[in-house]
């Protein structure tokens, strides 16, 4: 019979599919209902991008941990609550989780979550276009990160950061972090991580015109998502080379990925990943001339960053439209 701990070891080692099939070995059993066991599972399945046995899951943790006043569990259900809404393009509600979470973290004095909620709550912020506050809440997420010495948390933080550092104009702060996020990552030795972490620089790479250098980058990550066989952090790394084929006008190749990590967006309920590719599919048809076809890519991307409160993102979509029109 598996055990609680057993099933924390194995998630704590990126070994989500195992944790699943561990669960699923209980049965009926009492185990297999307590609500530390079913947080546990929820966070294996949400990484696998089973969002329906996570919210399930999470929902019936979140009901028990409630109804017995454990306030520690109900603040990492809360969390994880709220990254499920958000892979789902409920930003608002999302950051409704996120927000009560940081609220109990801050009562209980877990630094732990209060960088995790902070964390998320710049993801939210970021999405959105508050880059002051986004990067703000980051780099409040990064000290406490490493106050714990948590090098997985800083890793991810650092990327984050990167990202939302050259969205908001600034390049070589962005640069900075994403080489931060990956020196990080490097330490903590999980290869899913490791290729999110050099995806996100080589896509900063990419925005800079380096493009040579970005996709030397990416052939690394698409090796490190293989061996972990990590279908998320996949599609991420497509969706990247998807940007750099339309940097070198090779719309076939910009095409076959963004379609590539779209299907998996589409499979895991990810709006985000979803919107993102078929925009670039959308730039990838108009450069073969598929007009049609790529206002109906276009379309899907303005309406998932509309879902998303995604305003800049749905601005900088809306300029090009108009651009090529013109």
């Amino acid at each position: 019979m598996a055990s609680a701990p057993s099933l924390r070891d194995l998630l704590r080692e990126g070994r989500f599919k195992e944790t699943l099939d561990r669960y699923r070995e209980l049965g009926a059993e009492p185990e297999g209902r307590r609500p530390e066991v079913q947080l546990l599972v929820a966070t294996a399945a949400t990484r696998l991008g089973d969002l329906g046995m996570g919210t399930s899951l999470a929902d019936e943790a979140l009901r028990q941990f409630r109804r017995r006043g454990d306030w520690d569990g109900s603040m990492r259900s809360l969390n994880l609550l709220g990254a499920i809404q958000w892979e789902r393009g409920q930003t608002t509600q999302a950051g409704t989780f996120f927000a009560e979470a940081l609220r109990l973290a801050q009562e209980l004095k877990d630094s732990l979550m209060l960088a995790r909620a902070c964390n998320n709550l710049a993801s939210v912020a970021h999405l959105q276009g508050r880059f002051d506050e986004a990067a703000a809440l980051y780099r409040g997420a990064l000290l406490a990160y490493q106050r714990l010495g948590d090098r997985r948390g800083t890793a991810e933080t650092y990327h984050n950061l990167g990202l939302a550092y050259w969205q908001a104009g600034d390049w070589s702060e962005g640069l900075d972090a994403a080489d931060d996020a990956v020196r990080h990552a490097e330490v903590v030795g999980d290869r899913s991580l490791l290729a999110l972490a050099i995806a996100g620089r080589a896509e900063i790479r990419v925005e800079r015109g380096d493009v040579a250098l970005a996709e030397r980058e990416l052939d690394r990550a698409q090796k490190l998502t293989g061996e972990a066989a990590d279908e998320i952090v996949g599609a991420e790394v497509h969706r990247v080379r998807g940007l750099a084929a339309l940097r070198r006008k090779h719309w076939e190749l910009a095409l076959d990925h963004g379609e590539a990590a779209r299907d998996v967006a589409l499979q895991h309920d990810s709006v985000q990943l979803n919107a993102e590719c078929s925009w670039i599919a959308s730039r990838a048809l108009s450069g073969l001339g598929r007009l049609e076809e790529a206002a109906q890519r276009r379309s899907e991307a303005e309406a998932g960053f509309q879902m998303l409160g995604a305003f800049t993102l749905l601005e900088r979509l809306r300029q090009e439209s108009g651009d090529q029109k013109s």
